[in-house]
């Protein structure tokens, strides 16, 4: 049972309240960022909570079990605050939302946490935004674990994967050299490469009005002044000349690659050798061999 502060609960039995909810959000980049119903700033909970003009969240109802309910929070941009930049960037998307109830008049010593949200799908429409706050619930409906697969599993370089990618030129830094359009950057880096080194890999902005946007490059191939990248998604805004970035290596996760490329069988996480859906449906033939031996080299 929610245990509501002394203060705040004799304020609510008053009759007359000077409530209202505020909103501190979290991204997963550990920027933290409040808000606000009020028409002035709050500071409490170590968090300046910012006046939103706006700033207004739809109704939400709490249920028993394992339901997931969801509300919404709709805002306008500000520059101070939520851009527009940073949305399409991602940057909110998974982000921690705790909504609080306070007396705007005494916020520090009466103020209530509600609930703890997560900020799910986000919609732009001119100046303004709509975000979905979703209950941690929704995890539950999401599927977790290992799915049983001849692809690998883990990611490029880490416990699982075990790949060093300090070495061997499998990430590299660099500048941007020019943003030939939304989804083509063409980049100089510490080490020469050739052509589809980085294919499937990712690129990361280390700084410029993109720092910390991390997108996958779809193939790289050598350009006047360095390396074309070419990315699988456009990017919402070009970088500049100069802007510092990251560039790894990719995998196709198939056994061969790990095997052949990264020398790195004995951690390959996938399962190669299991049939394939044409051999399981397949009928028993005389001359199939059924001895359990493998299937795949």
């Amino acid at each position: 049972m929610r245990k509501i502060p002394a203060a705040l609960a004799a304020h609510i039995a008053g009759g007359v309240t000077t409530l209202c909810r505020a909103w501190r959000v979290t991204r997963r980049d550990g920027t933290v960022l409040g808000f606000t119903e009020h028409d002035h700033p709050l500071v409490f909970a170590g968090t300046t909570f910012r006046a939103a003009s706006g700033f207004t969240a739809s109704e939400a109802r709490e249920t028993g079990g394992m339901a997931a309910p969801a509300a919404e929070v709709t805002g306008g941009f500000s520059s101070e605050a939520i851009t527009e930049a940073d949305l399409a960037a991602g940057r909110y998307d998974g982000a921690r939302v705790e909504v609080f109830l306070v007396n705007w008049q005494e916020p520090e010593a009466q103020h209530l946490l509600v609930s703890v949200k997560e900020i799910g799908e986000v919609s732009r429409a001119g100046e303004a935004f709509t975000a979905e706050l979703r209950s941690f619930a929704h995890r539950l409906s999401q599927e977790n674990g290992r799915i049983y697969n001849r692809r690998c599993d883990a990611s490029l370089g880490d416990r699982r994967c075990g790949i060093d990618m300090a070495t061997g030129g499998r990430r590299l830094s660099g500048t941007v050299v020019a943003a030939e359009s939304r989804d083509r950057i063409v980049v100089t880096l510490s080490a020469s490469v050739g052509d589809g080194h980085f294919r499937l890999g990712r690129l990361v902005f280390d700084t410029g009005a993109n720092a910390g946007l991390s997108v996958q490059v779809e193939d790289s191939e050598a350009a006047t002044g360095g390396v074309r990248l070419r990315l699988w998604l456009p990017l919402e805004g070009l970088p500049e000349a100069g802007d510092a970035v990251t560039v790894s290596v990719g995998c196709d996760k198939a056994f061969s690659t790990c095997r052949d490329r990264f020398a790195n069988a004995a951690n390959f996480r996938g399962f190669p050798h299991m049939p394939g859906s044409d051999f399981a449906y397949s009928y028993v033939k005389g001359e199939s061999l059924h001895d359990g031996s493998v299937l795949y080299e």
